[in-house]
């Protein structure tokens, strides 16, 4: 079982290991750049624990979560050095005319509940405080479809780690104590062509998913193309499969033919979720790419940290001295390098590897 901690006090995990729920908003803002603005999201970040008590006391039952993430250029000007070992812009990848981009995002809210109500609740509740010190950037309410299906109408997170492979997964350990108890969080808003999808045989889209629709299953490797999603979205570090937790959730509006999924996976370290997005985006190898893309687009990309409840609680005591020397991290261009360049400290043992032994 990993230790978060050397010492004998371990942080407080976010609620990032939280079940599922039927509900959920998927809020992200950006900083406006003057120096009471970023004060004024510090102190907040202290006060944010008691602002989710006071909503989730109005109605237990609902199981209102929220978790906060920070970007890598929003981390320099809030908290300083030190900073997250991984953390960094958030990487593109392109190849043809797939995209997977970069858009816009200081800090993520990731609200969950039962109800839509309570969720709304917090987020305005959020706002409320934070409003006049940053821009709107994206926001999504997500909602539970039937059987826990996509809108393209497959079964999404069969394969979510559960317990402590859960723990191992999502949250970062001894190999960065100073932010043991966080989590890396890359989210991406997909929007479905839905005619063009549902055009297709059943059997094509199983083929694309590697799954099959009704039971759920998934196609054994002999059939299974190379190219599905199940396979190309399957990462090994020394023979053993690396897994992250997502909890991706259906939206849409139908009068403006708007379906989609937003994506949201938590690992330990950002290169895991990183590669499946090379293995999608570019292919394994280039050009074997994931054919869910042919009907579905990535418009938004971020990458954020979710530190402990414990960092944030201390977050309001000051402003960090090193704030205004600290320097972001630049993102590569290269796909391949993007994967490759940072420095292993995710999981110390051994190099991320996106193939499948057979």
């Amino acid at each position: 079982m990993m230790t978060l901690n050397g010492s004998d006090q371990i942080p407080l995990p976010q609620p990032v290991l939280a079940p599922l729920t039927r509900a959920a908003i998927f809020l992200v803002v950006t900083v406006k750049p003057e120096p009471e603005s970023y004060a004024t999201v510090r102190s907040f970040c202290s006060d944010l624990a008691g602002l989710i008590r006071a909503v989730e006391f109005r109605d237990i039952e609902a199981g209102l979560t929220c978790i906060a993430a920070f970007g890598s250029d929003a981390w320099d000007q809030l908290f300083g050095n030190p900073r997250p070992a991984e953390l960094h812009p958030f990487r593109e990848f392109r190849s043809g005319n797939r995209h997977a981009i970069a858009t816009p995002g200081d800090v993520l809210f990731h609200i969950r509940a039962r109800r839509m109500d309570i969720c709304f609740e917090l987020a305005t509740q959020i706002m409320e405080r934070i409003g006049d010190a940053v821009l709107p950037a994206d926001e999504v309410q997500g909602f539970r479809f039937f059987e826990d299906r996509d809108l393209i109408g497959f079964v999404d997170g069969t394969e979510n780690p559960r317990g402590g492979l859960a723990l191992e997964a999502a949250l970062v350990g001894d190999e960065d104590a100073a932010f043991a108890g966080g989590s890396y969080v890359i989210v991406q808003k997909y929007l479905h062509d839905m005619k063009r999808w549902n055009a297709l045989s059943t059997e094509e889209q199983e083929r694309i998913i590697g799954r099959k629709k009704l039971t759920d299953i998934e196609m054994d490797d002999a059939v299974k193309p190379a190219s599905a999603h199940t396979a190309l979205t399957v990462i090994e570090v020394d023979g053993k499969e690396v897994k992250i937790l997502r909890d991706n959730m259906p939206f849409g509006q139908p009068s403006r033919g708007e379906f989609g999924t937003y994506f949201i996976g938590y690992s330990r370290t950002p290169r895991v979720t990183e590669l499946m997005l090379e293995n999608m985006f570019v292919g394994r190898p280039p050009g074997n790419y994931d054919r869910l893309l042919d009907f579905s687009r990535a418009v938004t990309g971020g990458l954020f940290f979710a530190p402990s409840v414990t960092f944030l609680e201390g977050a309001g005591e000051e402003q960090p001295a090193a704030a205004a020397s600290a320097t972001p991290p630049v993102a590569s261009d290269s796909p391949s390098a993007s994967a490759s360049s940072v420095r292993d400290t995710s999981l110390g043992i051994g190099s991320l590897r996106g193939e499948r032994h057979e």
